[in-house]
């Protein structure tokens, strides 16, 4: 059975589950084509289509199924052992030649014969290897300038496997040898990838299309291999104490993503989703999936003439800024990670390309993972914490992001978290970068009862890549750094509950309204890109009159109060002291003014106020006009009465005082 669809006039957006429809109202087909020959029509909105081409042309292997694959490999002890006597031996051999190296004093690291020959071992070894080569190629500050460019050559450089191998995939995948399929087809592909190889080709309608096919006995051999590693997860996990990380889990959640990657049906759902989420984004480009071209081990997208964000002379050429690109796509990032949890959990240099016009591309799409809303505002939490050094507040954070067991001590793990970030003491946490937090907390975990949840190790894996990518640009580059303005967006405009209690956290301590917080929360929001003022004051206003605000409130209410106090005693103390030096009234007693602490806060306000005039979407005529409307909210003037009572109260006992003393 071969199954086709018929590509929608436009890259679906976004569909309407009422209907079937996508959101410019058009229904898409599949056309079904059975042995016999007949064809029958299925009408299938956007999202609803990979799910069912799946269940009409996807067979069982396509899943990663642990339990089948331990079954299978059962009875076949001796192939398991072939297999790993064929891993462990060149292996072994390549690091007694480091050794031997070193002890004849040969300077390994810049050795180019063996940077040669572990990319050369990595791609013998096959696919999962080649990951792991790939994963090292973006971290210059593990590796060697000489391996890393040896590495680099694992992303679109391995061996291609022959033209009429993947010209009988076409075939078998889309029903028709290539000639009649495309109207053009490199002879040979321009790129050959750990699971596949790319060829440049165009349709017979004219758009110029990118065509990915799979590598031949790919499923075997991976599963193998994860077959072999998990087995020896579990050996480590139940003999190893020391390891109370769920190594299994790790192991499955990786086998889940890679045999979803060796499936290009979900490859191509994958990037229409992605697009959808992410496509709006400023500068970001997501190429479009030609669907009636695209089966299981084949993929049609459209092509991308673009460049490596690592090839930074070929860029800078071109008068486009690199290290603007990557500001670009951190902030992706942090919406995939935080925002929407859908990530692309292989952003190498490979698969991140700057377009001609100065847009940031995403490729491959086989390799993403989804992390959920709990673990999501968890880590934000967690960020907040750290910035505001509250390590207690950090180490429940963990055990909400399954870290740490519910009744587990966390008595000494608290100052423990305090000495992996002494480092950042006097300092911003932004100016640490991410590798060296994860190996500190690495230690730590090594040393607690810390449990590793499987989601964990692709958004390391993710953000360390991208980290690897920005280092390699800029030196001086901090992710962390970067991410501070969407953090202090997230937490000054998302309604969500975690948020908000995040925010009361890190504005009050001790019962008293940290200013000088709110000022750098501002300060660093205004910098995000999607951060407007008229956001802020409406979703503001709204939280502060809700129930779930009251405590912000009260608070914000007293400390509203106090500023004007402190204003009305800057006023009458200099009214005072002008009658007795200017009028000759001596008679007149000074009134004092505003105490250290009271100034302090009055500066903070005046500061708070510039702020906010400078920050995107101020307009002193249209929040003039916004002030008119929120006078007659009900809301607000329960909480202008509330600061009206406070401040009439505070003046009448003042003036009691004042009257008894005399």
């Amino acid at each position: 059975m071969i199954v086709k669809t018929l590509p929608p006039n436009s890259r679906p957006i976004q569909e309407d589950s009422r209907n079937g429809t996508n959101r410019r109202g058009e229904l898409d087909v599949i056309d079904i084509v059975p042995e016999d020959g007949t064809s029958s029509l299925v009408v299938r909105s956007p999202r609803l289509l990979a799910a069912q081409k799946v269940r009409t042309a996807a067979q069982p292997e396509t899943l990663y199924d642990p339990v089948g694959i331990a079954a299978h490999y059962q009875n076949k002890k001796v192939q398991v052992l072939r297999r790993i006597f064929a891993v462990l031996g060149p292996t072994l051999s390549f690091v007694f030649g480091l050794w031997s190296d070193n002890k004849r004093g040969i300077v390994v690291k810049n050795d180019r014969r063996r940077a040669t020959q572990l990319r050369v071992l990595l791609t013998q070894l096959g696919p999962a290897y080649i990951k792991i080569g790939q994963a090292l190629s973006t971290r210059p500050d593990l590796v060697p300038p000489v391996y890393l460019e040896e590495l680099t050559k694992l992303q679109d450089q391995l061996p291609p496997f022959p033209n009429e191998i993947a010209y009988q995939f076409i075939k078998e995948e889309l029903g028709a040898p290539p000639e009649e399929v495309y109207a053009e087809l490199s002879a040979q592909p321009i790129a050959a990838a750990s699971l596949g190889q790319v060829y440049k080709g165009k349709l017979k309608t004219g758009e110029e299309v990118a065509v990915k096919v799979q590598r031949p006995d790919l499923r075997e051999g991976i599963t193998i291999d994860l077959y072999i590693l998990r087995n020896l997860a579990a050996w480590v996990q139940k003999k190893v104490k020391r390891v109370r990380s769920d190594l299994v889990g790790i192991l499955d959640e990786l086998g889940d993503r890679i045999f979803e990657e060796m499936d290009y049906i979900h490859e191509g759902a994958n990037a229409e989703r992605f697009f959808e989420l992410y496509g709006h984004i400023k500068d970001i480009y997501v190429p479009k999936i030609y669907w009636e071209y695209t089966n299981r081990r084949v993929l049609t997208m459209e092509w991308i003439n673009g460049t490596k964000l690592t090839q930074t002379e070929e860029i800078s050429a071109q008068g486009i800024d690199a290290r603007y690109l990557i500001e670009v796509g951190v902030q992706c990032s942090l919406r995939q990670l935080l925002e929407h949890g859908f990530f692309h959990a292989d952003p190498h240099p490979g698969n991140l390309l700057a377009t001609s016009d100065g847009k940031l591309a995403y490729l491959d799409f086989g390799m993403m993972s989804e992390i959920k809303p709990p673990q999501r505002y968890g880590l934000i939490e967690a960020i907040v914490h750290v910035v505001n050094r509250d390590f207690e507040g950090l180490a429940k954070d963990y055990v909400k992001l399954d870290f740490l067991s519910p009744e587990t001590d966390l008595t000494p793990i608290i100052p423990a978290f305090a000495r992996v970030f002494a480092d950042a003491e006097g300092a911003s946490v932004a100016d640490l970068n991410i590798k060296s937090i994860t190996d500190e907390l690495s230690a730590l975990m090594y040393e607690y009862p810390f449990r590793v949840p499987p989601y964990y190790a692709l958004i390391i894996r993710s953000l360390v890549t991208l980290e690897g990518i920005a280092i390699y640009i800029d030196p001086n580059f901090k992710v962390l750094s970067e991410a501070y303005p969407y953090v202090s967006k997230r937490l000054l405009t998302d309604p969500a509950p975690q948020l908000r209690a995040s925010l009361q956290d890190l504005l009050f301590k001790d019962g008293r309204f940290r200013w000088n917080r709110l000022e750098n929360l501002l300060k660093n929001a205004r910098n995000s890109q999607d951060y407007d003022f008229n956001l802020v004051l409406n979703q503001g206003i709204e939280f502060l009159s809700s129930e779930r605000g009251a405590f912000i409130r009260d608070k914000l209410v007293d400390e509203s109060v106090n500023g004007l106090d402190a204003l009305g005693k800057n006023v009458l103390h200099n009214f005072t002291s002008l009658l007795r030096e200017r009028v000759g009234l001596t008679a007149v007693n000074k009134t004092p003014g505003a105490t250290v602490e009271q100034q302090q806060t009055l500066e903070h306000i005046k500061r708070i106020l510039g702020i906010l005039q400078e920050t995107r979407g101020f307009d002193p005529v249209q929040l003039t006009s916004q002030i008119a409307q929120l006078l007659v909210n009900s809301d607000v003037q329960r909480l202008g009465q509330q600061v009206v009572n406070r401040f009439t109260q505070k003046a009448i006992a003042r003036l009691i005082r004042q009257l008894l003393a005399s």
